[in-house]
Order: C-alpha cells, then structure tokens, then sequence
C-alpha cells in the first residue's frame, strides 16, 4: 500500500502553549496507520510558535488530508490546522 507524507502547519492556541506536550498531545491522537516522522518550531512574530510537522499517512484514505485535519483540530491546544504540501510516498 502506498502511503503520503503531508506537511502541515500547526498553530497552538497560545504563546504560552508548551510545544512539546503538543506534540505528545498529537502523537497520541494519530490513529493506526498514521506516523509523525518529523517536526520543527517555526517563529512567526512576537514569540509565537507554529509547528511543521511532517506525517506519514495511508495514501487510500477517504477524504484525503481532511481527516488528518480533523484530528489534528480536536487536539488539545491545537487552534488552526493548515496542509502545506502531500507528496506522495513509494517504498
């Protein structure tokens, strides 16, 4: 089964928001299948934080991303999801 790697952009819903505990909070969210390879803290003005992260995800899912996005938004801190780019995977 082939399998896509979606970037997405995550806005905590504080500056206060601890970035770590976030990414635990998403890891734990990710249902069988799905897999957070990577991410990194992004600044985008006055000490606010984005998180790119970059998930492994089955290419045959209903809906594309927005089950992803969906997700990824009933995280806890988690104010604003948004897909940058798919790529698709073939290992």
């Amino acid at each position: 089964m082939a399998h896509v790697l979606v970037v997405a952009k995550i806005y905590p819903d504080t500056v206060e928001r601890n970035l770590e505990e976030l990414i635990e909070n998403i890891k734990k969210a990710l249902p069988e299948g799905y897999e957070l390879k990577q991410y990194e803290k992004v600044p985008v003005a006055f000490g606010l934080n984005l998180l790119k992260t970059y998930i492994v995800m089955p290419e045959e899912t209903e809906g594309g991303t927005s089950k992803l996005e969906e997700i990824l938004k009933n995280v806890e801190g988690v104010s604003e999801v948004e897909i940058e780019t798919v790529h698709r995977l073939s290992y």
